[in-house]
C-alpha cells in the first residue's frame, strides 16, 4: 500500500513548463541555424567546385599541348588570342549571359568544344558550372577559355559568389 501511495504523490511535467522548453529549443535551434548560414555555405562550396574543374581542365589543355608537340586541341588553335570565349557546344549565343560572367565574353560566335579533351582522356568530362545567377547547360558551361599571344591559356568561372574571380593562368 506504501508503493501505491508514493506513486499517488509523484507529478510530471505541466503542458507549460514543456512549452517553455520547446520554446528555448527553438530559440537556439535558430540561432545555431543563423550563425551556420546555409546560404553562404553552398555558394562556398559552388566556388570550391568551380575552381577545381577551372584548374583541372586547363591540367588537362596543357598536358594534350605537350603530348601533341607543343600544339593545341583543334578546337583551340581555332581561337583568336586575346579573344575571351565560352566553353560549350553552342553554335552561337555564347556571350548571353555576360551579366553573370566576371570577364565578358567578346566571342559571339562558336563556343569553345573541349569534348576532344574527353575523347583523348585528358578530362574525365567537360564540366558546367553550378548554377549560381544563371544554370548553365553543355552548350554554354559558364566557364570560358582565352589563349594568348605569348601561348598561355587562362581559363576561368564566368561566376564567383563569394571570391573574386576564378581564375587559373598556365
Amino acid at each position: 500500500m506504501k508503493l501505491n501511495n508514493i506513486r499517488s504523490n509523484e507529478e510530471g511535467f505541466t503542458l507549460l513548463e514543456l512549452l517553455i522548453v520547446i520554446v528555448i529549443i527553438a530559440i537556439l535551434a535558430a540561432i545555431v541555424f543563423v550563425a551556420l548560414d546555409p546560404a553562404t555555405r553552398f555558394a562556398d562550396a559552388r566556388d570550391a567546385r568551380r575552381a577545381t574543374d577551372v584548374v583541372e581542365v586547363l591540367h588537362g589543355i596543357k598536358i594534350d599541348q605537350v603530348d601533341n608537340g607543343g600544339d593545341y586541341l583543334t578546337s583551340i588553335e581555332a581561337l583568336t588570342d586575346g579573344t575571351v570565349y565560352m566553353i560549350g557546344t553552342a553554335a552561337s549565343g555564347c556571350d548571353d549571359d555576360n551579366t553573370s560572367c566576371d570577364t565578358n565574353v567578346t566571342a559571339d560566335t562558336d563556343c569553345v568544344d573541349l569534348t576532344g579533351l574527353v575523347t583523348e582522356g585528358y578530362i574525365g568530362k567537360v564540366p558546367i558550372s553550378p548554377a549560381g545567377d544563371v544554370t548553365w547547360d553543355a552548350t554554354t558551361t559558364g566557364y570560358t577559355l582565352t589563349v594568348n599571344a605569348n601561348g598561355t591559356a587562362r581559363f576561368a568561372s564566368c561566376e564567383s559568389e563569394n571570391t573574386t574571380e576564378i581564375t587559373f593562368v598556365r
